[in-house]
């Protein structure tokens, strides 16, 4: 299920519902990871245009990871990071979205059988575009994409299903354990590293698959070396690993930028490293409420995804209000009020919206049934709950569609992907798994963001809470809480288990039903 800007919330319920009803249907779906009508008795011949499918692929992971759902609900809506509580009946969905925030999935849930299904697609068209003899330039991007898909099949599954181009429907996809998957995906970068261009910053560089590109995925892979292949220990030589690939980006001329909600406009920064040609509407309208200012998205907003009060208790500022002048941090953001509020900024805040919300001429906003429209703080329950229960997050920002600089569309696809700052991080972390003190490293992200003051020292727990607020909503929580330790411990309305196999998603029913060499996950 995908949502343009001008789908309303309403069309996106009954759409969900729709979908989650058909979801515990078994029926074998063919998808490319499973059955290719290319293969079998014809063997596969190789792509007509492998340079065309490639546009293609890049514009298919871009669709895939520009969503609310899927990969993006399995990554941040299963933390601490974000909540979308129902609202009367909004935001029921069967309860597809409290499953993920309390850890109560199962096969059958709707995003983790899309997940499944559109990564491993991702990764058979790879392969078809690298054994169809394309250019060096071409097999490199592609080994790159594929390695980008099998790095989330290897996070949020483990195992891994494989398919050569010539195997027909009749046999089933081998099936790569976690460890062996690592090593491909890890093989797969590096064989294509020389054959990528070495670009430096400028969004005209990073559209694409880059030598930069390719080490800042290594860096993840090598920081998260210990869950993948299964040793619980952080190991020096991987560390090390972290620290070269991260050296390798930075001598490029990528850097910390000032300026933090600028990063996440489609404008040269020093930060980001690759992005996708993705919509970011669903970050925007997602959360913001259906009264608030949206020029360029028909119906409002859609008045759902929230986050904790104990995350945003994390950051510096006062406690109840995020008025500018409020003492926080500048990742924090800000909520314009009567003052502010201008046409600059829609009356639309940034970071963390908390309190009485404005429109853009300074006129308080109120709800749908009249009441002022102030998001509080803390959420009662996971059902239940009225318009403004919960703290709103937008980090890219909705604009003016009649301003003549904001007529160009690709304001509307531009999502990051990778970015310095969390390179600078992983650098960090690498070092304080190697025993070294990283207060000073990580200091020096936190004197490039504005009133953000220097911590006394760093320790694990720490380093974690920075994380979270230098890259929430960024794709990067659930991935950091399980390398942390964390992903299993209690958060608010949620009952804790600590029943460590939910650090790994279920392998979706259907795929179990089509391929025998799969097993479940544990504990499903």
């Amino acid at each position: 299920m995908k949502l343009n800007k001008t789908i309303n919330r309403i069309l996106f319920s009954v759409l969900t519902i729709a979908m989650v009803s058909s979801c515990t249907d078994l029926e074998i779906e063919e998808t490319d990871s499973l059955i290719s009508e290319d293969t079998g008795a014809t063997g596969f011949t190789g792509l007509s245009d492998p340079e065309s499918s490639l546009s293609d692929l890049y514009n298919k992971v871009g669709g895939d990871f520009q969503g609310q759902e899927n990969m993006y609900a399995l990554s941040e809506v299963a933390t601490d990071e974000l909540l979308v509580p129902t609202r009367g009946t909004d935001w029921g969905d069967n309860g597809i979205w409290r499953q993920l925030h309390t850890h109560t999935w199962t096969s059958s849930h709707l995003y983790i059988k899309n997940s499944w299904n559109n990564l491993n697609q991702n990764i058979f068209r790879a392969t078809e575009i690298i054994e169809s003899n394309p250019s060096a330039a071409v097999t490199a991007e592609a080994k790159f994409l594929r390695a980008f898909n099998m790095f989330f099949v290897v996070d949020l599954f483990g195992s891994v299903p494989f398919r050569g181009v010539d195997e027909g429907p009749d046999i089933n996809p081998s099936v790569l354990n976690r460890s062996e998957a690592y090593d491909f995906v890890v093989a797969d970068i590096l064989d294509a590293l020389p054959n990528l261009p070495s670009v430096a910053p400028g969004v005209e560089n990073t559209g694409k698959a880059t030598q930069e590109a390719a080490n800042f995925l290594l860096a993840k892979l090598y920081l998260n070396a210990s869950v993948y292949k299964g040793t619980g220990t952080f190991d020096a030589a991987d560390m090390q690993k972290v620290i070269d690939a991260v050296d390798a980006i930075e001598a490029k001329g990528f850097a910390i930028q000032e300026g933090y909600f600028q990063i996440f406009e489609p404008t040269d920064d020093t930060e980001t490293i690759w992005h996708l040609n993705s919509e970011v509407g669903g970050r925007i309208w997602n959360t913001l409420h259906y009264n608030q200012n949206s020029p360029d998205n028909e119906g409002g907003g859609w008045n759902g995804f929230t986050t904790l009060s104990d995350f945003y208790n994390s950051f510096e500022g006062a406690a109840n209000t995020n008025y500018v002048g409020d003492g926080q941090e500048e990742r924090r953001g800000f909520v314009p009020d009567a003052t502010t509020a201008n046409n600059q900024n829609l009356g639309i805040g940034y970071g963390f919206l908390i309190g009485q919300q404005y429109n853009e001429d300074g006129t308080p906003l109120t709800n749908r049934q009249g009441a002022p429209l102030s998001f509080t703080k803390e959420i009662p329950a996971l059902v239940g709950n009225t318009e403004v229960e919960g703290v709103r997050v937008i980090k890219y920002h909705p604009f003016d569609p009649t301003d003549d600089e904001n007529q160009n569309n690709s304001f509307r696809r531009h999502q990051i992907m990778f970015r310095y700052a969390d390179a600078h991080l992983m650098r960090a972390e690498a070092m304080m798994r190697m025993g070294n003190d990283i207060t000073g490293v990580v200091n020096e992200l936190r004197q490039k963001r504005t009133d953000t003051p220097d911590l006394t020292s760093v320790s694990e727990e720490e380093l974690l809470a920075e994380r979270g607020r230098e890259l929430f909503i960024e794709y990067w929580r659930r991935n950091d809480l399980v390398r942390f330790g964390q992903f299993t411990s209690p958060w608010s309305l949620k009952e804790v288990s600590g029943d460590e196999n939910a650090n790994l998603y279920p392998i979706p029913e259907t795929a179990l039903l089509s391929n025998p060499n799969l097993v479940q996950n544990p504990g499903y």
